[in-house]
């Protein structure tokens, strides 16, 4: 039987260009809205953003359907760890639930790299979680297959004291110039702004 290579077919991997950025007043959390499978668009309305818990959020890059299951069983967990302790989890600790879920999971992954965002009393904090679970604390993050032009945009307009308006103009901006040039992302931004004073979700489409 002639190999993938022979037959010039490749392993079809979903696209996506998710940012996550930390800012002076929260936390900002923000996906594209298409859904592909290779050169099929199979949706034009996916969400890849995900509230948690009223000050944590998390977004993928991946198969959506695994991110669902995923964010599904850490809400759980976090409702647990609240009624138990008598205090909200922190953003910290729901990294590592959500890294220990992927790891446990490691023989058949769960097929997403993910962001996961929030406010806790240590302030606003951001992880970046593989597949397997590996746990990278950064500022700023791009996740999915627009990630190194997304990441140009970022790197060069971050700035640590940034206002969460700042900050969304940023991310517009480099999710716009990674769907600009990536055929596997596009068709708008859903975005979950995370503060002191909660969550709010906002979609803009193109």
């Amino acid at each position: 039987m002639e190999n993938q290579a022979q037959r010039g077919e490749h392993l079809w991997v979903p696209g996506a260009t998710t940012v996550g950025i930390v800012c002076s007043d929260g936390v900002i959390l923000a996906s594209e809205k298409r859904v592909s499978y290779g050169y099929l668009v199979v949706s034009k309305g996916g969400k890849k953003v995900f509230k948690i818990t009223d000050r944590i959020g998390a977004a993928c890059a991946g198969l959506v359907s695994d991110m669902q299951i995923l964010v599904r069983e850490v809400e759980a967990y976090a409702s647990l760890f609240g009624l138990d302790v008598n205090r909200p989890i922190s953003v910290r600790s729901t990294a590592k639930l959500m890294s220990n879920l992927l790891f446990s999971r490691r023989l058949a992954p769960l097929i997403t790299q993910t962001i996961v965002g929030g406010i806790d009393e240590e302030g606003a904090s951001l992880y970046v979680l593989d597949v397997l679970g590996s746990v990278i604390p950064d500022k700023y993050a791009v996740v999915g297959s627009g990630t190194e032009i997304a990441m140009g945009v970022l790197e060069e307009g971050y700035k640590e004291d940034m206002t969460v308006e700042e900050a969304r103009e940023l991310v517009i901006r480099a999710i716009k110039s990674a769907i600009s040039r990536d055929i596997m992302s596009g068709d708008g931004i859903d975005f979950l702004f995370i503060t002191k004073d909660g969550t709010k979700e906002e979609s803009i489409k193109f």
